[in-house]
């Protein structure tokens, strides 16, 4: 059984996904190229004359400098590169909206759109003064260096909640919908305090009082990673018209935001990033690739995912797989 440092080439696969071949790790940047199409978005209600959009960071050189948020055709806001979300208001009730984004460099460069996505806000309600409970029982922890898994207990509300809004500080940071009662909150500094809270929202705009503060401290010094993750990876081989092909599957992380970008690594070195088109895997990834034509051939292989503040998150376990074998 021979050990390969690294096969004579990799062909990267395409399954639901776009996919780029970088070894050594290296994205192919040049700095004469605008930034590329903002992955992740999200579009929400958050009332019924209001959306929540989201986000992921978008990498470029010589830097992201912000980003325009538009509304069909027309551009509705434009924030800062550390910023990945903002909300549009000023909207009709029980009307259906298509948002895209796109990334401005430091040089003044827009890159493309994002591909669209879509929103509707809910019927306009009369007569409604009556804001949600205050969310109960917020509880979190740290999970690592950088991140945060924020639950709370649901609000009421005599007309339904739409949205809910996480607070660090005085600051929002993140709304989900009016179903979800947890999150993660991604992008924190290790061994940092912080403060959250959580306030529920109608289609009416009425906000609730603030939930009840849950503080924590991030893990200190370097993160290892294993928060951020991928869990339950596993890698087999599989023979397709006389070649070798590694087939991976994985559970993404949980993250506060989408994850479509992932880079695998094959003998201690970076072979292939891809990017998830369309609707990005919640629950389970799958992805395959060329490996040669030999048998008897052991490969390493690990995964990591590029996490929706622009980082890159932990190192999955490292699996094995020998072709033929």
């Amino acid at each position: 059984m021979r050990h390969a440092g690294v096969p004579p080439f990799v062909v990267c696969g395409t399954l639901l996904l776009v996919a780029s071949c970088a070894w050594g790790g290296g994205s192919g940047d040049t700095g004469e190229r605008p930034p590329g199409a903002p992955t992740g978005v999200t579009a929400e209600a958050g009332s019924a004359t209001s959306v929540h959009v989201m986000w992921n960071a978008v990498s470029a050189r010589p830097g992201v400098a912000g980003y325009e948020v538009y509304r069909g055709g027309t551009k509705v806001d434009e924030v800062p590169a550390t910023e990945h979300m903002t909300d549009v208001t000023r909207l009709a009730p029980g009307t259906t909206y298509v948002f895209t984004v796109r990334a401005r460099d430091a040089e003044g460069r827009l890159g493309p759109r994002s591909r669209e996505v879509r929103a509707t806000t809910p019927a306009a309600v009369t007569a409604d003064g009556s804001a949600p409970t205050r969310p109960g029982s917020l509880t979190g922890r740290a999970a690592g260096a950088r991140a945060a898994q924020l639950s709370w207990t649901a609000s009421k509300d005599d007309r339904g909640v739409v949205s809910y809004d996480v607070f660090q500080g005085d600051t929002k940071i993140h709304s989900v919908g009016g179903g979800q009662t947890a999150t993660v909150v991604t992008g924190l500094r290790p061994g940092t305090r912080y403060a959250f809270t959580v306030r529920a929202r109608d289609a009416a705009d009425n906000v609730s009082p603030a939930s009840a503060v849950v503080r924590l401290t991030t893990a200190p010094g370097a993160d290892d990673g294993r928060s951020t993750a991928p869990t339950a990876f596993r890698a087999s081989t599989r023979r397709v018209d006389g070649a070798w092909h590694i087939e991976l599957t994985w559970v993404p992380p949980r993250a506060d935001g989408v994850i479509t970008e992932y880079e695998v690594q094959l003998d201690g070195r970076t072979a292939t990033s891809l990017v998830f088109g369309g609707t990005a895997p919640s629950a389970k990834a799958t992805y395959g690739f060329y490996a040669g034509e030999e048998d008897g051939v052991t490969h390493r292989v690990r995964i990591r995912a590029k996490l929706p503040d622009g980082t890159w998150g932990g190192y999955s376990a490292e699996r094995t797989v020998t072709t033929g074998g």
